[in-house]
């Protein structure tokens, strides 16, 4: 798959046994230069991507800000498309993402978005997921992609 090779850096990670890296070449772009270390794997019918939430992902609540658990979400969206359908996340656009904030992720333990895939057509692949830290229920969402467009 081109734009997985050409934009991301994916590959199993040394530190995580399991796990993949789930990062764009380029560092300077949204992924790594706002949510940092990104890992991903598959879970059977789900696709799990963690993050490892830092000071700068906190609110003056000392939580994990909602907008770096939406980018999370948003994130998610992608590597599901990638890892549950085989699809290419370069090119593929969000389309329709809502979300449900439930209780406040803590920024000292990764916070995880697991996502499965409920549909997939021609052109769409409908999402739905959580944002957990191991059993605290942070936000559920579900989430349109449009694929990638031949060129």
């Amino acid at each position: 798959m081109r734009s997985l090779a050409v934009f991301f850096d994916h590959q199993p990670d040394p530190d995580h046994p399991g796990w993949h890296t789930w990062d764009l070449k380029d560092e300077t772009r949204f992924n790594g230069a706002v949510m940092g270390k990104l890992l991903v794997r598959r879970e059977g019918d789900h696709c799990r991507l963690r993050m490892f939430p830092e000071r700068r992902h906190t609110n003056l609540q000392n939580m994990v800000h909602g907008a770096v658990t939406l980018g999370l979400i948003d994130i998610a969206l992608f590597a599901a498309l990638r890892t549950l359908s085989d699809n290419d996340p370069g090119r593929a656009v969000t389309l329709e993402l809502s979300s449900q904030f439930i209780g406040a992720g803590k920024p000292d333990e990764p916070l995880d978005a697991v996502t499965e895939l409920l549909r997939e057509t021609r052109q769409f692949v409908f999402l739905r997921g959580q944002v957990v830290q191991r059993d605290h229920l942070v936000a559920s969402f579900s989430g349109m992609i449009r694929k990638a467009q031949p060129s």
